[in-house]
Formats: C-alpha cells, structure tokens, sequence
C-alpha cells in the first residue's frame, strides 16, 4: 500500500512540476516552486496547487 502511496505523490508532483514549467511565472519564481515541490514532495505540491494564481 505504502508503494501505491509513493507511486501517487511521484506522479501528482510531476504533474505539479509540469504545470509549474508551463505556467507564466517568473523563472525565479517557477525555479523556488519546483524547489520547494523537490525537496517537501506532499507539502510542496499542495501549497502549489493551493497558491498558484489562478488563470
């Protein structure tokens, strides 16, 4: 279970990262966020998706 686990937040911070790169932010601000989801896999992509301004 705990693979499955991994496996889930492995892909959901690929999608965060993506969507990072893609987004139009600053390439100071897109290199922190691609950071801070690096470093803290869950909490950086929640925070991502929770701050992230939106469209």
């Amino acid at each position: 279970m705990r693979g499955i686990l991994g496996l889930v937040v492995l892909v959901l911070d690929i999608v965060a990262i993506v969507d990072c790169v893609k987004s139009s932010l600053d390439t100071g601000k897109k290199i922190l966020w691609i950071i801070l989801i690096l470093i803290l896999p869950l909490i950086g992509m929640i925070l991502y998706f929770l701050l992230k301004k939106k469209k």
